[in-house]
């Protein structure tokens, strides 16, 4: 039996591989998506204060600490049974959205816009940010730049430094907009964060939809899978990142469960495989079935395409408007075309351009009143946002004095990672059969499949034993091998 490995593969955060199994006549007979990587913060978070939650796990990752931090500071609030005041709710949102428009135009243009930028076929020195830049430009690459920088400054702002913020913390945040010069930076950072959304929608419409060859590779069916989808809805069944109830739509978009965060368990548990450190989250309702696709089957998506697919609408007018568009153009609700979620990835940074926009100018947001004291005796909480990748659950148990004393974490990718494998697997089928030459590119093709997710690893890795594999070499000064060490 022939084996084909993608090892690493490229353009994500953290490490994997693909391994392709191929029968005697050269089709595609199994595949494995495989993440070797060993994430330990459930434990780090034994014995250590509630209130320490949102900075110690705002480390397990530099791409999206900020979703981290405000799940683990909303669990907190649980925690203790304190209610944010609404200046504080609305400060954490407007840190958030700027947090969205940076970490969406992060994958876009540097992840997968290459693959559509400069096509997914050409040579692999190409297939990077550089390569982007190089085709549409370095004014557009400066453009996406200074988004990135402007979400980092509004972190700073509040958090005290660009990556790994303190702002938000159980009870509220740690400061409020008190000094007018920020606040008018704020302002001016709102106004390009919205010129750049409508940029980057218009980047989209040239790029991609104008060219038939991309529009008919979205829709092909190398990259359909027919899943259930969940996500964060508002009381109008808005999308919203920070705050609402969790919504989950069957493969023909009826509503099937809408949850509050504290409730997850009732709907959501995991499965375990031999081969990978991730878990495989599917819905109780539905049973684990395998990974398998279609009505019956208990996996489910928490995209940004799920986001769009389980609302009923978005609550900002442009989003709405391309919202509309989208669905117009790709047949109606749901969609399950998994390359559409580039798509409704820019749609989203719009909306998180205009939400930004709404809440700076709020009146409430220049209030001192952003954070209330923990009188409550601390029991249990849970703490929900969705993280770019995906629905985001983290659930702590106390003493009573505030110690951790157990901690789960669902990140976006582990909730996605029964359907990344079916993606991997359907592209890996459709596109290396029997007397085909597999390229390059077509190795790469395969690696879209998961792209589109764009899966966080190191935030999703799970071990029960807590060790991993290790392999060491040790070479003498001429690089000889004197001994190799290996841990099963």
């Amino acid at each position: 039996m022939k084996k084909i490995s993608i090892d690493p593969i490229s353009r994500l955060e953290g490490h994997g591989k693909i391994e392709i199994f191929l029968d005697e006549e050269g089709n595609v007979k199994e595949t494995f998506f495989q993440v070797p990587e060993l994430r330990g913060f459930e434990q780090f978070a034994v014995g250590r204060p509630i209130e320490e939650m949102p900075q110690i796990t705002s480390r397990i990752c530099g791409v999206c600490p900020e979703a981290h931090m405000m799940a683990a500071a909303k669990a907190g609030d649980a925690v203790y049974k304190a209610e944010v005041p609404s200046a504080g709710k609305k400060l954490r949102e407007l840190v958030y959205s700027a947090f969205y428009v940076q970490d969406h135009a992060t994958h876009f243009y540097a992840l997968g816009g290459p693959d559509f930028v400069v096509g997914p076929d050409a040579p692999k020195s190409e297939r990077n940010i550089i390569g982007v830049i190089k085709k549409v430009g370095l004014e557009i690459g400066g453009k996406v730049i200074k988004a990135r920088k402007l979400g980092h400054r509004v972190t700073q702002i509040f958090g005290g430094r660009t990556t790994h913020p303190v702002s938000a913390v159980p009870g509220g945040m740690t400061k409020p907009i008190v000094n007018d010069e920020e606040y008018e930076e704020l302002k001016a950072i709102g106004d390009y964060f919205l010129e750049f959304g409508k940029f980057t929608i218009q980047i989209f419409e040239d790029v991609v939809l104008k060219n038939k060859t991309y529009v008919d590779l979205i829709l092909s069916d190398i990259y359909v899978h027919k899943t259930h989808n969940m996500g964060l809805v508002d009381k109008n069944n808005c999308v919203n990142f920070y705050d609402g109830k969790i919504r989950v739509t069957d493969v023909k978009g009826k509503e099937i469960a809408k949850f509050e965060a504290k409730d997850y368990l009732k709907y959501i548990s995991e499965h375990t495989e031999k081969f990978s450190y991730l878990k495989f989250p599917y819905l109780k309702a539905k049973g684990w079935k395998g990974f398998v696709d279609g009505e019956e089957s208990g996996i489910y998506k928490a995209t940004p395409l799920s986001r769009l697919n389980v609302s009923d609408k978005m609550a900002t007018p442009l989003a709405q408007a391309e919202f509309e568009k989208f669905y117009n153009t790709l047949g109606g609700k749901p969609v399950h075309h998994t390359l559409a979620t580039h798509w409704a990835r820019v749609i989203e940074l719009l909306y998180a351009a205009e939400r930004y926009n709404e809440l700076i100018k709020d009146e409430e947001i220049r209030s001192d009143k952003v954070r209330v004291a923990l009188t409550e005796k601390p029991t249990e909480g849970v703490g929900v946002v969705e993280a770019p990748r995906g629905t985001l659950y983290h659930h702590y148990i106390t003493d009573e004095k505030g110690i951790v004393k157990k901690a789960n974490l669902i990140v976006g990718t582990t909730n996605n990672n029964a359907p990344i494998t079916l993606s991997i697997k359907r592209a890996a089928e459709k596109l290396i059969t029997k007397g085909k030459i597999v390229s390059d590119g077509i190795l790469n093709m395969i690696e879209m499949a998961f792209r589109a997710y764009d899966p966080c690893f190191s935030c999703a890795t799970h071990s029960l034993p807590g060790q991993m594999p290790m392999e060491v070499v040790i070479y003498d000064n001429e690089l000889k091998e004197m001994e190799r060490v290996r841990r099963p």
